[in-house]
């Protein structure tokens, strides 16, 4: 059997496609087959980002209060430090993920928002440009009604 160059065949280590070998890979691609919903959420979605932000906020504050509770129970320099640290280390953590929710997740959340708007009313005005790339183009001055030209 001949394949063409740049497929996805099996390489010359005997690994094929994900570094698997073939055993591995028909595993794995039963378990998608099984789990394709919530596998392809995961893939298109934000879902990754918003549990590690989660995940930074909670470990972010926790160390925060136990920094501060280290840095006001110690008294000997080396544990202050340590506390300072600590105190510091998680302030930053999760000061930075409130920070990435206002200027990344919260806009990007927005911004589909306003697109879901836009597309309900392009299909509900029936506009041309949104109709199918078979349709052949309108003439100068046609679909001004706003309605979708007649096929």
């Amino acid at each position: 059997m001949t394949e063409e160059p740049g497929a996805a065949g099996p390489s010359a280590d005997g690994q094929g496609v994900l570094g698997l070998g073939e055993r591995e890979r028909d595993y794995l691609l039963a378990w998608v087959g099984e789990n394709l919903t919530l596998v392809r959420r995961s893939a298109s979605g934000q879902r990754p980002m918003y549990w590690v932000l989660g995940t930074v906020f909670v470990v972010g504050l926790a160390a925060h209060v136990g920094g501060f509770l280290l840095k006001t129970s110690v008294t000997t320099e080396p544990l202050l430090l340590v506390g300072d640290l600590i105190y510091t280390f998680g302030w930053a953590l999760w000061t930075g993920a409130v920070v990435v929710v206002f200027v990344q997740v919260w806009p990007e959340a927005k911004r589909r928002q306003f697109q879901q708007a836009l597309n309900a009313y392009e299909a509900a005005v029936g506009d041309p440009a949104q109709a199918g790339s078979s349709q052949a183009p309108a003439a100068p001055g046609a679909g001004e009604s706003g309605q979708a030209p007649p096929e």
